[in-house]
């Protein structure tokens, strides 16, 4: 039996919803969507490069296609399938968001995808510099298409993460705010929220996640498992590790690169992401050693949270993810790494088969006085499965997510290409938060000097804990 949230936002939409891509996600969003957006089954129809969950499109009664977008038949897709007024859900891998986006908004139709996409192997085309092979450089191509005036709502990067990140961020500085019993008015503008964090020095900002859960049947050699996209974990995992870079660090990290154009808010290591370490914390997991993955809110948000003067950066946070997967994903990451990124001949997403366990995924906010503030979704794969069916713990924070910027997009129509950050942080928190188990905040004395050098001498800065060098692990 499923929980219905009946005191959540119900929104009726004349268009079609057409879904692009039916992995984890889009089998996880299908029920929501039809819990909370009034439609027909007749309006929604998924195209697929691959057949799974096709009996998950017929329970729902919805159109079912099995076929690929291309550079040389994307148009002839969408313009077959799509009208003025339609809803674009995006929820592929490989397939150009910045060629979907232009179309969209082109043609009159709302967008939503929960990562900017290349086409595929751009990833990892040797031709490229690892720059272009970056986040930084997809979020560029598609802030790019931003035109003046009234166009239809596009919406960047809206899963978990990217995504429901960024507003918890905004609820965390409020949190710390009035916890440091600060006389302040919530921000509005983005320049008021930067200087909130300023206020609050807010050094660092870590996406820190721990998936927990475990399944009945161990990894396999030769086997990538994983609870959601194993495609989209190995695509980004393999991209350059990359961060948001703070004003207050002291010293790059060894083989790190920096942009030479756009907004310049972030900086990127030569190695990639799943081979690089962090150490951060978790209120359950305690602390813990993470793999920076590449994300696109380790750009968006602390390019949001930029204090300048006239052309000079005042102020702005370090930020990045801080990712343990489920156990079995940790092993197959070694194995892949092991393998040379060649990634493993099968692949297993677990749900069903999962037998306990959670995801823990929250913002973890450094250098107040009061100490790192933890502040996020503590969900059990027990809670995810009495909420919505075809989810699991970490599917159900993506997939809420999805929703949520679904309906704001809806609900504003013409507001252009956005940002996560851009939006009504409390409209998606009213949606997302009845479906991410206990929501909580939690303060800590843990900094990345406890416990160090138990073993060997380290080279650390100990006058500033929040420094990337002693978050990184080498």
């Amino acid at each position: 039996m499923h929980k219905d949230h009946t005191d959540t936002p119900n929104l009726a939409f004349n268009g079609k919803i057409v879904m692009i891509g039916f992995g984890s996600v889009g089998q996880a969003v299908t029920p929501l969507i039809f819990r909370h957006i009034k439609l027909s089954p007749s309006q929604v129809t998924i195209i697929s490069k691959k057949d799974d969950g096709r009996e998950i499109a017929e329970k729902y009664g919805v159109n079912f296609i099995q076929d690929s977008l291309k550079p040389d038949n994307y148009l002839s897709v969408l313009k077959e399938h799509l009208k003025p007024g339609d809803f674009l859900l995006n929820l592929s891998v490989d397939v150009s968001s910045a060629a979907l986006i232009e179309y969209c908004q082109e043609n009159g139709m709302l967008y939503l995808d929960t990562c900017i996409e290349p086409w595929a192997g751009g990833y990892v085309d040797r031709k490229l510099q690892p720059a272009r092979r970056s986040n930084y450089s997809l979020r560029n191509e598609a802030l790019a298409l931003r035109k003046p005036g009234k166009k239809p709502t596009a919406v960047l990067t809206h899963g978990a993460n990217p995504g429901l990140v960024s507003h918890l961020v905004k609820q965390a500085l409020l949190n710390i705010a009035a916890d440091n019993k600060l006389d302040v008015k919530e921000p509005i503008t983005r320049e008021e929220w930067a200087a909130l964090a300023q206020r609050l020095n807010i050094k660092a900002i870590h996406i820190a996640e721990r998936d927990t859960q475990v399944a009945s049947v161990a990894k396999r050699p030769g086997e990538f498992v994983n609870t959601w996209s194993i495609d989209g974990f190995v695509s980004e995992g393999c991209q350059p590790a990359e961060l948001g870079w703070g004003t207050h660090e002291r010293e790059l990290p060894e083989n790190a690169g920096e942009h030479a154009t756009g907004c310049k808010t972030a900086i990127f290591i030569n190695r990639p992401g799943a081979s690089t370490r962090v150490r951060t914390w978790t209120p359950l997991a305690g602390p813990f050693h993470a793999f920076l993955i590449t994300h696109g809110e380790a750009i968006s948000i602390p390019s949001y949270l930029t204090v300048k003067e006239g052309d000079t950066v005042q102020y702005r946070p370090t930020c990045h993810y801080a990712y343990h997967p489920c156990n079995d994903a940790v092993l197959s990451v070694h194995e892949l790494a092991g393998r040379e990124w060649d990634q493993q001949p099968d692949q297993r997403l677990i749900f069903d088969e999962i037998t306990d366990g959670m995801d823990e995924l929250g913002v973890l906010l450094m250098g107040n006085e009061k100490g790192a503030y933890w502040f996020g979704s503590q969900i059990t794969i027990h809670e995810a499965r009495e909420l919505a069916p075809y989810n699991n713990a970490t599917s159900i924070q993506i997939a809420s997510s999805v929703l949520g910027g679904i309906m704001w997009a809806m609900e504003n129509p013409e507001a252009g290409i956005v940002e996560p950050e851009e939006m009504d942080f409390h409209y998606v928190l009213k949606i997302v938060t009845p479906y991410l188990g206990k929501v909580s905040g939690h303060y800590t004395d843990w900094t990345p000097l406890k416990e160090r050098e138990r073993l060997f001498d380290e080279a650390m800065f100990n006058d500033d804990p929040w420094q990337f060098k002693n978050i990184l692990v080498n």
